[in-house]
């Protein structure tokens, strides 16, 4: 009889992990059909599909997402924000960071297995692989194949649609920082800049690399995620996991006849497990830093226990506490800490967005502390810039307050294009009898239609 302490996870988290199995040569996985792979392509192509398609999408004449670094502007879906407003994005990145650890916590590394640029782009030229070089076995022999035109044809045509497909993706990053119609039309004929040719060039290198050659060592030597994930995980966060106590010992059978007659577990050791993971691990062996969660063991083993007629589930997406027969922790501390801190950054960001002011103004003020005009006058100079954030062309009028008798000398008005910047050099003057003979807080107000902005000076004027 097996005991609770028997059915718990072995966990490979610390340490050096063992190099996994090569067989003849790289890994070669093989595709295995079920639910979680349907899932994996499903939100793959929608992925891809966004990827590839914004670079493509306009909104009033600009692509939906592109960061002008000339212009120092990023525009996303009709808005633009500033260099300014770069404490927006590091409010994204917060929560972007504390969503990352709660689907940790929550469920392990689902980031890795079905979202990550990199596995994404891996699944990608495997199925490039697939249909030029055929199914795993026959991977398997062409690698094993003296060389011949046949096997450098298959060869030939992979790595085409591998460069291809990295080439697209060098274009498609690009294009993000430089508009993507001119990027093509330029850079197929020779009109682009070097600039332009460089990093298309770098992407497209890195990719077919990181995706084509690289593949599981980025996810296993490469990606510190798969370190620090092991801090994160507890006894209840839901992994793939195999469930030894139901599966020992293992050994072949014939469909049907029962396990438990022979002294053998649920497992059948027809390792199609190992064969389908990308990493080339043996979930069987517990936990390890090399697994990105993807569950492509979880479909290989469902289906051969559908074939064996035994409960699907041998392995599955549990925990260790499931797994040890004991109740699950649904609401633990450290999932609901770092929910509650995703909910505030994520209030707190929305707020900022809400709240965000369709224009800025700064105030620099003239190195000189003063100067007399010709009439007597105290004059203080400084130069106003406004930053028109709407797609629409503004006229703003100026004015100043904060001390009696404040004059402004110079044009009222400034008119800014939309999406641009504008400055102006603007006199204050007071009268000497009205200068109460020390620094006096001043305040420069600018009107659009129902906008107002404001920014806070000072003027200076002689010692008394």
């Amino acid at each position: 009889m097996t005991t609770p302490s028997d059915s718990r996870i072995p966990v490979q988290l610390l340490g050096n992990t063992p190099a996994p199995p090569r067989g003849l040569g790289k890994i070669q996985p093989r595709t295995a059909p079920g639910r979680f792979r349907r899932l994996r392509v499903g939100l793959g192509a929608v992925l891809l599909g966004l990827f590839f398609g914004l670079p493509w999408l306009q909104i009033n004449g600009r692509p939906a997402v592109w960061f002008d670094l000339p212009q120092r502007q990023f525009h996303l879906f009709g808005a633009t924000f500033w260099p300014q407003e770069f404490t927006l994005l590091a409010g994204v990145l917060i929560v972007a960071a504390f969503a990352l650890f709660f689907t940790t916590v929550y469920a392990g590394r689902l980031w890795c297995g079905y979202a990550c640029p990199q596995s994404v782009w891996t699944w990608l030229f495997l199925w490039c692989e697939k249909i030029t070089e055929g199914e795993r076995r026959q991977r398997l022999r062409l690698d094993a194949a003296p060389g011949s035109l046949t096997k450098a044809l298959r060869r030939a045509a992979k790595h085409g649609l591998w460069l291809v497909l990295a080439l697209a993706t060098g274009l498609a990053f690009v294009s993000y920082f430089s508009p993507a119609r001119a990027l093509v039309i330029d850079g197929f004929t020779g009109q682009a800049s070097a600039w332009a040719y460089f990093w298309v060039g770098f992407v497209t290198l890195a990719t077919y690399l990181n995706a084509g050659w690289l593949r599981e060592q980025v996810c296993v030597h490469m990606c510190p995620y798969a370190r620090f994930q092991s801090v994160m995980l507890d006894r209840d966060s839901l992994i793939v996991a195999y469930d030894s106590g139901r599966g020992e010992a293992r050994g072949p059978r014939r469909p049907g006849s029962d396990p438990r007659a022979q002294g053998l577990g649920d497992c059948i050791d027809c390792t199609l497990c190992v064969q389908v993971c990308p990493t080339g691990i043996d979930i069987r062996d517990g936990l390890q830093i090399a697994c990105i969660g993807c569950a492509a063991c979880v479909d290989a083993c469902d289906e051969v226990m559908s074939r064996m007629n035994y409960p699907k589930g041998l392995i599955s997406y549990t925990s260790e506490r499931a797994l040890a027969g004991e109740p699950p922790t649904r609401l633990r501390p450290r999932l609901l800490g770092y929910g509650a801190v995703l909910g505030l950054m994520l209030l707190a960001l929305g707020a900022s967005l809400a709240t965000r002011a369709p224009a800025t103004l700064d105030i620099s003020k003239d190195r000189l502390l003063y100067r007399e005009s010709a009439d007597g006058r105290l004059e203080n100079v400084y130069r106003l810039s406004v930053t028109n954030k709407t797609a629409i062309d503004q006229t703003y009028h100026l004015s100043a307050s904060g001390w009696p008798g404040l004059r402004l000398q110079g044009n009222a008005q400034l008119n800014v294009p939309a999406f641009a910047e504008a400055s102006a050099v603007v006199t204050l003057s007071l009268a000497p009898e009205q200068w109460p003979g020390r620094t006096v807080a001043i305040s420069f107000h600018l009107a659009a239609g129902d906008a107002q902005l404001s920014a806070d000076s000072r003027f200076t004027g002689p010692d008394p």
